[in-house]
């Protein structure tokens, strides 16, 4: 309840962060007589239903975890046999966002029919609850996914491991998205997305480089923004990362489409996204961890796929920090300077005439 108040009170709720999600553990070890999920007493005294009213009288909503198996990964009851009775019961919550975990299935086509059948107990409540899916995470091991038919199921799914609050975590994270991008990036648009897990940024385990390279490629990736930090105790630059209307306005951009890694040059990379109104973003990533800054020159001729600045743009940095770099011509080069595990995110807005 502290967290839906200073989302509410702190700027967070304006800049488009609107769900407040409850993770594994918040369940009772049993089901009530009716068979029901029910909150643990001592977490939730006065259960799921007065929480999610306290969310929604803040302008809110509330996202809860439930497990497509037996058990959830940290053992709670499982949604195994219970889809209807449990996609009822978070809709008579008031629930408004269910995460649904992948643990304890017995076969990968148990897993599937899982996944399919609480998607389609959801619609039957009537009531809007969005739908994420760790569905390809967990048939990964065994065979590739079916985006095509996990899209029209979900609204969002985890391809990758928990993220944790490390660079390592981070930066693996990166490269399985851009080693798998064929497979992965025409999957995702509007009603369905990619979702490299949350945002770290807040916490203790990343540099000041290293959570503005993630706030750049989870904005590039069109990653759906979830933060798992403490607000209590945020810094005030990392608020303010966090809320950079700028790169949430690339996130969030009505084309729908997601970046990729355009190319890699020794420890430098460079990704784009097409964005509406013929934009594009890209961002250049220093994957050195060590020594200095790194200066890099790109032609602009190479950018959006050759029709970013053609016949000309304008380029604003936005991250690290906001610049107006001025106007470029189709045949120009850009140069810049990168610091080590960091990112300089681009905004490019064609000039036609």
């Amino acid at each position: 309840m502290q967290m839906a108040d200073l989302m509410d009170s702190e700027g967070w709720k304006e800049v488009g962060y609107e769900y407040l999600c409850i993770d594994d553990c918040w369940m009772a070890p049993q089901r009530d007589s009716k068979g029901r999920l029910q909150a643990d007493p001592t977490r939730f005294p006065s259960g799921i239903h007065y929480l999610v009213n306290y969310v929604h009288s803040k302008g809110l909503k509330l996202g809860i975890y439930a497990d497509v198996g037996k058990k959830t990964c940290a053992g709670y009851p499982g949604s195994f046999g219970h889809y209807d009775i449990d996609a009822k019961t978070f809709a008579d919550w008031g629930v408004d966002l269910l995460k649904f975990d992948g643990c304890y299935c017995d076969s990968v086509e148990q897993l599937a029919d899982g996944y399919k059948h609480m998607s389609l107990a959801l619609n039957k409540t009537g009531r809007s609850i969005v739908y994420s899916c760790e569905w390809p995470l967990y048939m990964w091991p065994f065979h590739k996914p079916n985006y095509t038919e996990i899209r029209q199921y979900c609204n969002h799914w985890r391809n990758t491991e928990d993220v944790y609050d490390s660079w390592q975590s981070v930066k693996s994270i990166l490269n399985w998205a851009s080693f798998n991008q064929k497979t992965i990036v025409s999957a995702a648009g509007p009603g369905g997305w990619n979702d490299p897990d949350m945002l770290v940024i807040g916490n203790f385990g990343l540099s000041w480089d290293q959570q503005i390279t993630q706030m750049a490629l989870w904005a590039i990736m069109a990653a759906p923004l979830f933060m798992s930090n403490d607000l209590r105790h945020i810094s005030p630059q990392a608020k303010a990362l966090l809320q950079n209307k700028d790169v949430i306005a690339i996130n969030q951009d009505p084309l729908g489409k997601q970046g990729y890694l355009l190319r890699k040059e020794d420890n430098i990379q460079v990704w784009e996204r097409p964005l509406s109104d013929l934009s594009w973003a890209v961002a250049i990533v220093n994957l050195q961890e060590i020594g200095g800054p790194h200066s890099f020159t790109i032609n602009i001729a190479s950018l959006g796929q050759g029709v970013a600045c053609n016949p000309a743009c304008h380029i604003t940095e936005l991250l690290p920090m906001k610049t107006k770099l001025g106007f470029y011509e189709w045949t120009s080069c850009l140069k810049t300077r990168i610091n080590p595990t960091g990112t300089v995110l681009l905004r490019l807005e064609s000039q036609t005439t």
